[in-house]
């Protein structure tokens, strides 16, 4: 299952976001820095609604949803890079995640200490993003001494390697991620062997106040936020508010459906963010509905059909004959199997199709 960390400077509200997504109180939410010590993690639910619709079509009671992994990792500070505060932690536990969730603080709170000062999202991002190109400037630094010696002695691989370093190595001296340097497909594939921090996709989470939610677009913070991650990182950002999400957490979904509406919203923002984290490690859903259940299977999108098989068992990829398929949408706008089948939106696909988001498949393979 991929992860995504969930980062920031220390009192942001990471660890507070950490238990409204799992629905849980696993991550003591305290106000002082470094709280959060041994990062934590949950397994949390993919808000789909898709997965319920079929649910009615295929007459079961067993709706298994998909599912991503967060961690909460320790707060970071300034000098993280040079092992200040819970650097070095920080940085090899957010080493091991597969995207990055960066929350900032978006409220004013005179009760609740940040450790720089006054409310500043930019200064916070930035500080964050310093570290964490600091930390990979010495990982490029030392693979180019490395593999020079490669390159001298005439290996193809090593030369085009550090090529790829050397070219690296300046974009991250001028501040910038590694995520945002203009590459060929195949620097791209290569990057990922140097697992850098900075490659890593990122999605920003404003942390608004309770009574600011509603009108979260309107509040400064966010719209300086707003423009600062698309002209510098190219990101997208979710307005949410992680105080509201915690306090909703022992409550029946009725009762919290009532409690955002009469805060004028719909949702916290934590659903939006799942969603977003969700399609920032690059995944999709497809689905299996029969009568003994409907469950949604998690796929990287541009897989092909042997391979989505392969999530449900080795053997289905193994012995891939033919996926039968159906999209959602025709199959929910006619109903049913087989009103889709006479429709002709019912087909047949060999090894080269790739799934759709959505599709409703049944596998044909060989043991």
């Amino acid at each position: 299952m991929l992860k995504a960390g969930i980062v920031g400077l220390p009192n942001v509200g990471k660890s507070t976001l950490f238990n409204a997504l799992t629905r849980s109180r696993k991550a003591e939410a305290a106000n002082y820095p470094f709280c959060t010590i041994d990062p934590n993690i949950g397994v949390v639910i993919v808000p789909d609604e898709r997965a319920y619709v079929l649910q009615k079509i295929a007459k079961t009671n067993v709706v298994v949803p998909a599912a991503i992994e967060f961690v909460d990792i320790a707060g970071l500070v300034a000098g993280a890079s040079k092992g200040e505060g819970l650097g070095n932690q920080f940085l090899a536990t957010i080493r091991e995640v597969d995207a990055i969730v960066q929350v900032v603080r978006c409220f004013e709170d005179p009760d609740i200490v940040h450790t720089m000062g006054e409310i500043d999202p930019i200064r916070d991002i930035e500080v964050i993003t310093t570290e964490l190109v600091l930390a990979d400037l010495d990982s490029v630094s030392k693979r180019i001494d490395k593999t020079q010696k490669k390159a001298k002695s005439g290996d193809k691989e090593a030369i085009i390697e550090v090529a790829l370093l050397q070219k690296l190595e300046p974009h991250l001296n001028s501040g910038k991620t590694a995520n945002t340097l203009v590459g060929t497909d195949d620097e791209k594939a290569l990057m990922k062997l140097f697992q850098l921090l900075t490659a890593k996709p990122v999605l920003f989470a404003c942390n608004v106040a309770e009574n600011d939610l509603a009108t979260a677009e309107q509040n400064k913070f966010v719209q300086k936020v707003a423009e600062y991650v698309h002209t510098h990182h190219d990101a997208a950002y979710v307005p949410i508010s992680a105080k509201i999400e915690s306090e909703l957490i022992d409550l029946p979904a009725d009762e919290a459906k009532a409690f955002l509406k009469d805060l004028g919203v719909d949702d916290s923002g934590v659903s939006s963010l799942i969603r977003g984290t969700y399609a920032l490690l690059g995944l999709q859903t497809y689905f299996t509905a029969g009568e003994k259940e409907v469950r949604a299977w998690t796929i990287k999108k541009g897989w092909k059909a042997p391979q989505a098989a392969g999530v449900i068992h080795t053997d289905f990829e193994k012995g891939f004959i033919k996926a039968e398929i159906v999209s959602y949408k025709d199959l929910t706008t006619l109903g049913s199997v087989a009103a889709a089948r006479d429709a002709g939106k019912y087909r047949l696909e060999g090894k080269e199709y790739v799934f759709a988001d959505g599709d409703v498949a049944l596998f044909r393979f060989n043991t």
